[in-house]
């Protein structure tokens, strides 16, 4: 829990060298679990591909449903990170402070999910509203309520993640979401397509699956806590349901600027959906797919990102103002290294990754997904640097201004940029992706400056 590690087998490192291995020790694990966990709803899409396009379009218009509020949710589950890391900055041996906060941040999550599930119950009449097929949208609402019970685990595992990776606890919970990965395969194949005697329920067996996959996690690593020693020491659950309402309200408060940058844009990828749905159901699946690749290639970077902000917390709990600069540095630039691994392919093969995910009786959306690639390509490397970068301001609780920087990158430039180019040029469907690598180059760009800003000397 340290701020620093030790030098390995008796070879002295330099500060910068001392950093990187120092987040790759948690990063790497936090990364990869990112990218398994992101791989159950990417299952989801391989699994639901193979029935056609108009359950393929439903399922991308029920996960965007579904993801306005599990990003919503996000705020409080990423707000305990900073929360916890700079107190054990400070000392490692804070167990109350840190305790207060993650379990602040498990009933804020346990509080919202429910009530916002809510919502779920007008998806057919939120997607007619906004212009969408009326049969992609009675597909997609009982999808999504499938999702539903899923959502404050999917939360809780979270913050449950972010206080492991504080306490340099970060193989297990890679080890769970494997597992429960594994799990969600399974259960999609018996539920989706009726095998081994099972009830063939197509999408919505896929969102059984789903929510299923995210409860075992969830308690998979409450089990896990109550065990492991060095965790076990914080003693998370011990009168659980008593209350700190000044801890709540602190979560609440650091929380809700970094659900409304997430949401800004996490909505603007989702609403991207919809601008697709309006130039047409193929349009729609393909922008589905590349959608999820890219979004896969996004999951290690943002793992590595999330550890990049618990190191930075945990220099600014320590007073190490060269020590932020240094964690925030090397974070940035190994997230654009990690992203760069996945760029190749889509640069290269987009033909072959789309071959993974379509029948080729598809050849329609095979042609407009290997034509999306390229550019979701192109505008991975400034996401990769956005979310580096807004993850080191969050390590040093900086919440508010990066919520108005990335709402000015997505919604006055690069929405605006999307629906334009989509909807009233030649470009097409083509266009709206070229509008969304405008807002990520500009929030890179943005949040670059206001890290550099407030931690120069």
């Amino acid at each position: 829990m340290s701020a620093t590690i030790p030098d390995t087998h008796g070879v002295p490192m330099g500060p910068w060298r001392r950093e990187f291995v120092a987040l790759m020790t948690i990063g790497l694990p936090m990364g990869l679990t990112q990218l398994v966990q992101f791989s159950i709803h990417t299952i989801d899409v391989l699994m639901i591909g193979r029935l056609g396009a108009e359950q393929l379009a439903a399922s991308s218009l029920g996960l965007v449903m579904f993801y306005v509020l599990l990003i919503a949710g996000y705020g409080p589950a990423m707000a305990t990170s900073p929360m916890v890391s700079q107190a054990l900055g400070a000392d490692k041996n804070n167990v109350r402070e840190a305790r207060r906060s993650v379990r602040m941040g498990l009933w804020t999550v346990g509080i919202f999910a429910p009530i916002a599930s809510i919502l779920y119950f007008f998806a057919e009449e939120f997607a007619l509203a906004l212009g969408q097929p009326a049969e992609t949208a009675r597909l997609a609402e009982p999808y999504v309520l499938a999702l539903a019970p899923g959502l404050p685990f999917a939360l809780g595992v979270l913050v449950l993640r972010n206080f492991l990776a504080a306490i340099e606890r970060t193989r297990a919970p890679l080890v769970f979401i494997v597992l429960t990965t594994l799990l969600n395969a399974l259960l999609n194949y018996l539920l989706i397509y009726g095998n081994w005697g099972a009830p063939r329920l197509e999408l919505v067996g896929a969102g059984i699956a789903s929510s299923i996959s995210h409860a075992v996690g969830f308690f998979a690593l409450v089990a896990y806590i109550n065990w492991e020693n060095t965790a076990k020491r914080f003693e998370l659950f011990v009168k659980f349901f008593t209350p700190d309402w000044p801890r709540f309200m602190e979560v609440v408060r650091l929380g809700w600027p970094i659900a409304v940058t997430f949401g800004f844009e996490a909505m603007l990828f989702n609403s991207a959906v919809f601008l697709m749905g309006r130039i047409g159901v193929y349009e729609m699946a393909a922008y589905q797919v590349a959608l999820n690749v890219s979004a896969l290639a996004f999951m290690t970077p943002m793992g590595l990102s999330m550890a990049g902000g618990v190191r930075v917390g945990l220099m600014q709990g320590a007073q190490d103002r060269a020590g932020v600069r240094r964690a925030a540095v090397v974070a940035i630039l190994s997230c654009v290294g990690i992203i760069s691994l996945f760029m190749i392919p889509m640069l290269f093969w987009p033909s072959w990754i789309t071959g993974l995910y379509l029948d080729a009786d598809e050849a329609a959306v095979r042609t407009l997904v290997a034509s999306f690639l390229p550019i979701a390509a192109a505008f991975a490397l400034f996401d990769a640097t956005q979310v580096a970068a807004a993850q080191a301001l969050r390590g040093l609780k900086d919440v508010r201004v990066p919520m108005f920087l990335t709402g000015v990158s997505y919604w006055v430039i690069g929405f605006p940029t999307a629906a334009w180019l989509g909807l009233t040029t030649p470009l097409g469907a083509t266009g709206v992706w070229w509008g969304l690598l405008a807002s990520l180059v500009c929030a890179a760009i943005f949040l670059s400056i206001r890290l550099w800003a407030i931690t120069r000397d």
